[in-house]
């Protein structure tokens, strides 16, 4: 078999640009996104978190700006005005909130709007007042005393985070760091204040202040944080023996500087979570705290007071509790959805477990 050397030649024709406009791709640079861009791109797309922030944004609105629409104050008494039922403006002329409502006494049923008089030859004065959540059995505005019991609520909101991130933090940083000795005296001093109930340190705070926020205050202030320090002790055990703790130990890293600036940037978005969780039970204790008649001296009223008080006349004015108990119900929703959605945003491998 006899090989051939042949020469090849290559012509202009051979040889076409990829594409279907003839134009050679060009590699595309996109720009790097930060981690906290992530975050919020990944919490805007949950819907029921964003739905939560919303419900939150209104209530603080509404909490700022609410008590003062109607022009009435939270301690304003009426008598001639007591027991009214919702009448909102507008409203009325559809058959809805036009301050009637139904009586249930032992004849039977029967309605009656208080605004306006049976009698046709008598005025009651009320025809042009209108209660948009109705009053209360000494004339109160509902609507205004509801908002202002949300500004309490919202407050202890803001105690809880602040505790939990001022004080549960630190303490489950050094704890679940430094560990030994100080871990176990920590640890066993968390564990004694824990098993005391909340009432009961509540009533010894009311041995020593009187009844009111303060004394929630303290009580929130001395158990709330138990929570917190537990996430971030167990944080701070899964990350000290990690390479890069390691190495700052090596380059000479003092302890608190490892602490601050190594571990809690890595474990700062479980904290945030933590922290939001602890909102809505923050809320309830006051509720239930309140309810039982260990919250806010009158007349300042928190939600808890009002379903309180409300949950007296529940059986004849039912209108009186519904109010407070919606409000209330939409702000821990709204913290619980927000929280759940940073969960998921700061670790989206969470879905998948």
């Amino acid at each position: 078999m006899n090989n051939t050397n042949t020469d090849m030649e290559f012509l202009p024709g051979d040889f076409e640009l990829v594409g279907s406009e003839k134009i050679s791709r060009i590699d595309e640079a996109y720009a790097s996104q930060s981690y906290w861009h992530d975050i919020i791109k990944r919490f805007t797309k949950n819907k029921g978190a964003v739905a939560g922030l919303i419900g939150i944004l209104l209530i603080i609105v509404m909490a700022i700006v609410g008590p003062s629409l109607t022009g009435r104050t939270y301690y304003e008494q009426n008598i001639t005005h007591q027991n009214l039922a919702p009448r909102v403006p507008g409203l009325e002329k559809l058959g809805i909130f036009d301050g009637s409502e139904k009586m249930h006494t032992s004849k039977g049923s029967v309605e009656q709007n208080k605004y306006i008089s049976s009698d046709s030859s008598k005025t009651t004065g009320l025809e042009k007042v209108y209660y948009w959540f109705g009053t209360d059995v000494l004339g109160r505005d509902i609507f205004t005393r509801t908002w202002v019991g949300t500004r309490i609520s919202l407050y202890i909101a803001l105690v809880a985070v602040i505790v939990d991130m001022c004080f549960g933090m630190v303490y489950g940083l050094i704890s679940g760091y430094f560990g030994g000795k100080v871990d176990m005296v920590l640890q066993r001093f968390s564990e004694i204040l824990n098993g005391i109930p909340t009432l009961v340190i509540v009533t010894l705070l009311i041995l020593v202040f009187r009844p009111g926020l303060l004394t929630i205050t303290l009580a929130i202030a001395i158990t709330g944080w138990i929570g917190m320090s537990k996430i971030a002790r167990a944080q701070v055990l899964k990350l000290k023996e990690q390479e890069f703790i390691l190495a700052s130990k090596t380059l000479g890293a003092r302890d608190f500087f490892i602490i601050f600036k190594e571990i809690l940037p890595n474990i700062f978005g479980q904290l945030i979570v933590m922290s939001m969780f602890s909102i809505p039970n923050a809320i309830f204790t006051e509720a239930f705290l309140a309810f039982i008649g260990l919250g806010v001296l009158p007349p300042l009223a928190s939600l808890g007071t009002l379903i309180s008080d409300a949950f007296k006349s529940f059986t004849t004015h039912p209108y009186m509790i519904v109010f407070p108990v919606i409000v209330l119900a939409i702000i821990m929703l709204s913290f619980n959805l927000m929280a759940d959605g940073l969960r998921d945003a700061f670790d989206p491998k969470m879905k998948e477990v």
